[in-house]
């Protein structure tokens, strides 16, 4: 057994009070990925750790197992040392928001990520950036520790794989693991057809707003480039990160790279890029922010202008 999974069980035996939290505004790999671990603790140490966030969660996301669960950061005593806290899937230490307070104090500190990252954040690493989703490391530990499991953590580890790998569109060649891990989710009983449908689950006004984004997208470089920009006004109505609208406008031939622009705030810019064969964490990286090699993202503290600027003079570098 690995070193680090066997500290991680004595770690977890010996804690009264556990944490577990992932980047801000979680993704379905984020949030599946703390309760999928929140319950396997629950199940196999006798110990019912608190999952907090910080940001939005989508409402596609409000059918999965234990939703109910996550607290938002400000409901939680910050103030109180945990005796482990772990962070997940959150790629730089900037993206943990709010519950990052939490890492500062705790008494024993855990990351488990699949996201390239030199600048870890924790005393434990349980990293894998060859992983197709943080819920596949976690499956990993399930099965090597022999961690019993029910249906429950299941399902949020096949939605964790399903919803970070584009239900399998971005699993790289020469990395199948994924594909055999949902393989065993699905013969332990996993049905991929009902988690799907539980994610179709987005307010009429969402849908909306974000179609509307699409259709007044920029198209650069011959077609080459799609932009879209989502203005403050219109932020408050996507229900995530706006993938619909990175997904549709991956669908338009001739697309090879997309970018959106979102205004969060007056001065703070979300930038979401997407590459269909091109690399795009490159230019992520040139922003202050990170990835993967084909979907990565920045948040910027800028206007939405200047930032602007600065993403068109980084794509008239690219090779396209």
């Amino acid at each position: 057994m690995d070193e680090n999974l066997k500290k991680f069980a004595e770690k977890i035996k010996a804690a009264r009070s556990v944490a577990i939290f992932a980047h801000k505004n979680p993704d379905g790999d984020a949030l599946c990925s703390v309760l999928a671990l929140a319950r396997l603790i629950e199940l196999n140490f006798g110990r019912r750790p608190i999952c907090i966030y910080d940001g939005n969660i989508p409402d596609a996301l409000d059918n999965v197992p234990d939703r109910h669960r996550i607290q938002f950061y400000q409901r939680i005593d910050l103030t109180r040392p945990f005796d482990v806290a772990i962070v997940m899937d959150y790629g730089t230490a900037r993206n943990i928001g709010g519950p990052s307070q939490i890492l500062e104090i705790a008494k024993y500190t855990i990351e488990i990520d699949h996201h390239i990252n030199d600048a870890h954040v924790a005393e434990m690493c349980i990293d894998d950036d060859t992983a197709a989703a943080t819920g596949e490391i976690v499956f990993r530990m399930m099965d090597a520790l022999s961690w019993t499991a029910d249906v429950d953590v299941l399902n949020l580890l096949a939605v964790a794989i399903l919803t970070d790998t584009g239900f399998f569109k971005f699993v790289r060649a020469g990395r199948g693991d994924a594909l055999r891990i949902m393989a065993r989710l699905v013969d332990g009983g996993v049905n991929i057809a009902t988690l799907a449908d539980g994610l179709n689950n987005k307010p009429r006004r969402a849908v909306q707003t974000e179609a509307a984004i699409v259709s007044n997208a920029e198209f650069l470089r011959h077609g080459k480039i799609a932009l879209a920009t989502v203005e403050k006004k219109d932020y408050k109505h996507l229900d995530g990160r706006g993938e619909l609208i990175l997904n549709l406008l991956a669908q338009i031939k001739g697309v090879e790279l997309i970018a959106l622009l979102k205004q969060q705030k007056e001065n703070q810019i979300g930038v979401s890029l997407r590459g269909r064969m091109h690399p795009v964490d490159h230019i992520a990286s040139a922003l202050g922010g990170g990835g993967h090699t084909y979907a990565a993202g920045a948040v910027v503290a800028d206007t939405l202008e200047n930032v602007r600027t600065r993403l068109l003079e980084l794509l008239k570098g690219e090779d396209l």
